[in-house]
């Protein structure tokens, strides 16, 4: 039986319950329940015989500007989370300020927009990106750490509460080493994947050292930690490249993402920040680690 939760304010919530149930019956759902999670007012959570497509669409007309997981069963902690980097747990693209040391933000962000659109294939567009840094100085990416990689808020928080209940983390990501160690280790991220910027001689050389990272790459990730840990997972990103993971893990949820990802995944984020995905997963704040 699908579950669905819907995080608004309460006094919105308590409004259209009647109007919610009436249209999911309406689709022909039959609901079970709709009630607050227990302990946290601020989510919704419904339980209906039907379709998990056709709830998600009458959730999504009823609560335009809410947060929603809908889900084959109920959500728990997961014992994996794998999550992307750039624009979900950072509030940047690295590459593209990285590009702006080099006076190419423009070009280059223009081709990041077009390839977490889905628009463009993620290996080529990653290669044509790099190659045209060939030659910015080594300096660029720790002052670009330094000055333009902030952390997304509720992303310390989200990690370490879900290290606390058990939950083993992973950061995965078609960035970079040279940027994602760094924002591992502030963010308390157990494993890193990503990709490495060559450089010699001060400078990035264009190239990368080793495979790509890319959507099969995140997705086998994700399959390889659930294999070796068991039980359910749980998956952030917000572009194309973040798709087939999303798809893979029992709870995959669209973090302020481009439509074609919000989309695919089971539920998405995009009123709230980080936190929300704990309290979708029935995590009430009195129980959050400060990360």
């Amino acid at each position: 039986m699908p579950i669905a939760r819907v995080i608004a304010e309460p006094a919105a919530l308590s409004a259209k319950v009647s109007d919610t149930i009436h249209a999911l019956e309406a689709a022909g759902l039959a609901v079970h329940s709709a009630e607050p999670l227990r302990g946290i007012e601020t989510v919704l959570q419904i339980a209906a015989e039907g379709g998990a497509a056709a709830m998600r669409a009458v959730l999504e007309r009823q609560f335009p500007d809410a947060d929603l997981l809908v889900s084959a069963q109920e959500p728990i902690v997961p014992k994996v989370f794998v999550s992307d980097m750039d624009s979900t747990m950072i509030q940047a693209e690295c590459i593209d300020e990285l590009a702006d040391f080099a006076g190419l933000k423009d070009q280059i962000a223009e081709i990041t927009e077009r390839a977490m659109q889905g628009e463009l294939d993620f290996a080529e567009a990653l290669t044509e990106r790099v190659r045209l840094l060939g030659g910015l100085g080594e300096g660029a990416i720790a002052e670009c750490l330094a000055e333009r990689v902030p952390p997304m808020p509720g992303a310390a928080t989200l990690v370490a509460t879900l290290k606390d209940h058990g939950c083993f983390t992973v950061l995965v990501t078609g960035g970079f080493h040279q940027f994602a160690d760094p924002v591992a280790d502030q963010l308390g991220f157990e494993r890193v994947v990503a990709n490495r910027l060559a450089v010699e001689h001060g400078a990035l050389t264009g190239g990368l050292i080793g495979g790509i990272v890319d959507s099969s790459v995140k997705e086998a990730v994700l399959r390889e930690e659930v294999a070796l840990r068991g039980g359910t997972s749980l998956a952030t990103g917000d572009g194309a490249n973040d798709i087939p993971m999303l798809r893979a893990a029992t709870h995959g949820i669209a973090y302020h993402a481009k439509p074609k990802a919000k989309e695919a995944a089971h539920g998405y984020v995009a009123a709230g920040d980080l936190t929300s995905v704990l309290l979708l997963l029935g995590i009430g704040q009195e129980d959050w680690v400060a990360g």
